[in-house]
């Protein structure tokens, strides 16, 4: 059954706006487009919004975790997939 054009656009606003807010994260921790380009929005065919961050370097991926850890220890509460 082909989900209504609708629930697509919802979907595809939600993937892009978490995409676009990863990207400027990764932008705003110095690393180079190379790094946050491939960050890409997705919508399933249920229409639910998911963000393909890509391959990234393993050094790249500690900074990262990194800049979270230093945020604070803030646990989200996440549906199941």
């Amino acid at each position: 059954m082909p989900m209504e054009m609708q629930t697509y656009r919802d979907g595809r606003k939600a993937a892009d706006d978490a995409a676009e807010a990863i990207r400027a994260a990764l932008a705003g921790l110095g690393l180079p487009e190379g790094v946050w380009g491939s960050v890409r929005p997705m919508v399933t065919h249920s229409g639910k919004p998911y963000v393909h961050l890509g391959m990234m370097r393993a050094d790249v991926v500690a900074k990262i975790a990194e800049a979270i850890q230093a945020s604070g220890t803030v646990q989200l509460a996440l549906d199941a997939p």
